[in-house]
C-alpha cells in the first residue's frame, strides 16, 4: 500500500472538494496541536493542511510550522505538495502565472525554523537540493499534461510578514536572484527536509511585487486573483497525484 500524500496551502485554499470523505483530525504533537482533512484522491489516502486555518485566522509568523510538518510524519506522509501564493519578481510569469521554484532565500527573523534544537545533540541538514527534483518533475509534467503554462525553476524568498514587503527589499530580493516572495514557504521545507520528507512547492504569482507597479497591495486583490487560480492549481494537484498513485 503505498504511503499517504500531503497537501499544504495557504491563502484562499481552505478545502478542497476533490478529497473524497474528507475528515477533519486534530493531530497532538509534541510541538503542539495540528489540524488535517483526510480524504482519499485518485484512490490514494492525502492529508490536506490549510496552514491558516479554515477561517484564515493565523497570521504566517504565527504558523505552527513544527507542528504541521511532525503531524504529517506522524501520519506516514513521505510526499508533500505545497502551494505558495506569492508576489512576483521575475516579471517573465504575469500575475496568475505559475512556477515551480527550487532554491530558497531565508529573510525571516523571529520563527523557529529547525527540530534540532539541541535535545539530540548537533546536527547539520543538507539544503543543496531542499525541492525534491524527482516532484518537482512530476508538477511541470502535470502542468504539461494539462496546457498550463508553468515556469521552471526559480528562488523563493521568505520574509517575515504580516506587513508586505517594501520596495527596497524587493530591490534588494531581485539583485539576489529571487523570483517570488512571501510569508509562508520558510521554514515550511527546512523543517521538511530534516525530516526525511519529499517536498515540492508550486508557487501562485497573486501580484507584483512591492515596486514593480503602480497599484498598492492589497489583500483583497491578492485574494481576487488566487480565487480565479485555484482551480488551476487543483487540477495541476489533481494531475500529479494521478502520476504518483500510478
Amino acid at each position: 500500500m503505498k504511503e499517504p500524500i500531503g497537501i499544504i496551502a495557504g491563502t484562499g485554499f481552505y478545502s478542497i472538494s476533490e478529497l473524497k470523505n474528507p475528515e477533519i483530525q486534530v493531530i497532538e504533537t509534541k510541538y503542539g496541536p495540528a489540524q488535517v482533512t483526510k480524504g482519499t484522491w485518485h484512490d490514494r489516502v492525502t492529508y490536506f493542511l490549510t496552514r491558516h486555518g479554515t477561517k484564515h485566522s493565523v497570521p504566517p509568523h504565527k504558523v505552527n510550522y513544527r507542528a504541521n510538518i511532525q503531524a504529517l510524519v506522524d501520519l506516514g506522509v513521505k510526499d508533500v505538495l505545497a502551494v505558495n501564493v506569492c508576489g512576483g519578481i521575475d516579471q517573465t510569469v504575469p500575475v496568475g502565472g505559475l512556477q515551480i521554484i527550487n532554491d530558497f532565500i531565508d529573510f525571516t527573523k523571529n520563527r523557529i525554523s529547525t527540530f534540532f534544537d539541541g535535545d539530540e545533540g548537533v546536527n547539520h541538514v543538507d539544503m543543496m537540493e531542499p525541492y525534491n527534483q524527482d516532484l518537482r518533475k512530476v508538477l511541470i509534467q502535470s502542468c504539461k499534461n494539462l496546457n498550463i503554462t508553468v515556469s521552471d525553476g526559480g528562488i523563493y524568498g521568505g520574509f517575515e510578514g504580516p506587513r508586505f514587503e517594501t520596495k527596497a527589499e524587493i530591490q534588494m530580493a531581485k539583485q539576489m536572484g529571487v523570483t517570488m516572495v512571501g510569508m509562508t514557504g520558510v521554514p515550511e521545507v527546512v523543517l521538511a527536509v530534516e525530516k526525511g520528507l519529499r517536498y515540492a512547492s508550486i508557487c501562485i504569482v497573486a501580484n507584483p511585487a512591492a515596486g514593480l507597479s503602480d497599484e498598492e497591495i492589497t489583500m483583497h486583490d491578492v485574494q481576487k486573483v488566487v480565487k480565479t487560480s485555484a482551480s488551476k492549481v487543483v487540477l495541476v494537484l489533481d494531475e500529479a497525484i494521478k502520476i504518483l498513485s500510478k
